[in-house]
């Protein structure tokens, strides 16, 4: 499997072949949790919610880079792409935080169902 470079910035301790090895879910649920942050710090520091957005985008190129993931990349390049407009206030889609963090709760709660087996 080749693996494709990606930069871990704040990510420092995770690279992108330890990444590769957790399932899709595993890795959509550690992006929500960025997002998620991202969110929560929003109306208290806007620097830390942007350094948790550029987290979570991070993590998602590397999932969109992910040659396990090669028959999802249009739909998640579409979802990076609602994401980085509704942070940067270009709101197409009409999404909110209740709406984001419930998409990525779904990933949370399947990587809990197959944690439990």
């Amino acid at each position: 499997m080749k693996i494709v470079k990606v930069k871990m910035k704040y990510h420092k301790d995770l690279t992108p072949e330890r990444w590769f090895k957790f399932s899709f879910d595993e890795q959509m649920a550690n992006v929500g949790a960025d997002i998620g942050r991202a969110i929560n710090w929003r109306n208290k520091d806007k620097e830390q919610s942007k350094n948790f957005l550029k987290m979570g985008l991070i993590l998602f190129d590397a999932i969109i880079a992910d040659p396990k993931n090669k028959d999802k990349q249009k739909e998640l390049l579409k979802v990076h792409k609602e994401l980085v407009n509704y942070f940067s206030g270009n709101n197409f889609s009409e999404s909110d935080d209740e709406k984001w963090n419930n998409y990525f709760y779904g990933f949370n709660y399947a990587v809990a169902v197959k944690a439990q087996r």
